[in-house]
């Protein structure tokens, strides 16, 4: 990086983190701390406003901002898809704010690139996987985002995979995971007392509460899949017939995947055996499950049933 970049790039560190010491600007760019001396100095002779105090670091004063950045087509087109994706993905509020950031971003385009943008955005398409729920979880997303921000607790009523009736949960919801085209809320229960992942297409009822919480200072928010309290291990061996399908429609609880003479195995954590029992139903005859041998059962009690139903003459009426 030459100097006139890492000067730029020190008013964008600045701009981003605001205080920051001499060493940990050293350590961001791999320079000494005497050059981080001359660079600052260099930034105030053109008239940057960085404010140093010995002991504490460099800011810049309050309310100095770069001017706007030129994007090459490459840049400003990500930026744009982007802004669509997201506007597609949250509700109604965000994508206003998703359509009021890309109208600036091509507002400040020159010419030549806006039209090679459009050109771009032509040529490139994006389609999120459609999450179910219709307009009850686009609200729900509103309400768990406002009660992210504003750290307040919520209830709501749960339907849970396994279980016939809803049941009432209070919960601090911490953050907002899209995954698989579904979204999640990852939250302290207050019934469970642990951290859970709550698809929002299966809540109802939901409230934001006035009390507030505190999050966790060391907690990360799950953008993968995350073992979480999953403590029981499922291994199930596909036929080599299938193994290229069942790769490209990866189960969430998969661990790992391995190539055996037999086929592919696939090892699985779970917190029950019914996390796992309908997508293996639906494999037929080229999955066998490995263990534990109670899942195995399980399979085999669930495929005598159906076989008994389908052999039995029905009706639509009956």
């Amino acid at each position: 990086m030459n100097r006139t970049d890492r000067l730029l790039a020190m008013v964008l560190e600045l701009q981003a983190h605001g205080r920051r010491r001499a060493e940990d600007l050293a350590a961001t760019f791999e320079i000494s701390k005497r050059t981080v001396y001359r660079d600052i100095e260099a930034l105030c002779e053109a008239g940057v406003p960085v404010v140093a105090v010995p002991g504490q670091g460099y800011w810049l004063v309050p309310g100095y901002f770069l001017p706007p950045l030129s994007f090459s087509p490459d840049e400003a087109t990500l930026l744009l898809l982007g802004s669509a994706v997201m506007g597609q993905s949250f509700d109604a509020p965000l994508r206003a704010v998703a359509d009021s950031a890309a109208h600036k971003i091509t507002t400040v385009l020159p010419p030549h690139v806006r039209e090679e943008v459009r050109y771009l955005q032509s040529s490139i398409a994006f389609i999120p996987a459609n999450s179910p729920g219709g307009p009850e979880t686009a609200a729900h997303l509103g309400r768990l985002r406002r009660a992210v921000v504003e750290r307040r607790q919520v209830e709501f009523d749960y339907h849970a995979r396994q279980g016939d009736t809803a049941l009432r949960r209070q919960a601090d919801p911490y953050g907002l995971v899209h995954v698989d085209g579904n979204w999640y809320v990852t939250a302290y229960c207050h019934t469970r007392r642990a951290v859970r992942n709550f698809r929002l297409d299966r809540m109802a009822d939901l409230t934001v509460l006035a009390e507030t919480f505190s999050r966790p200072a060391d907690f990360q928010l799950a953008t993968g899949r995350t073992l979480g309290d999953r403590a029981l291990v499922v291994r199930v061996l596909f036929t080599p017939a299938v193994a290229r399908w069942v790769r490209e429609a990866r189960q969430f609880f998969t661990v790992d995947e391995t190539d055996t003479p037999a086929g592919l195995l696939v090892t699985l954590q779970v917190r029950e055996e019914g996390d796992v029992v309908a997508w293996l139903l639906g494999w037929g005859t080229q999955v066998r499950v490995i263990e534990p041998a109670t899942l195995r059962e399980r399979l085999a009690q669930e495929a005598e049933q159906m076989a008994q139903i389908h052999r039995k003459p029905t009706s639509l009426l009956t």
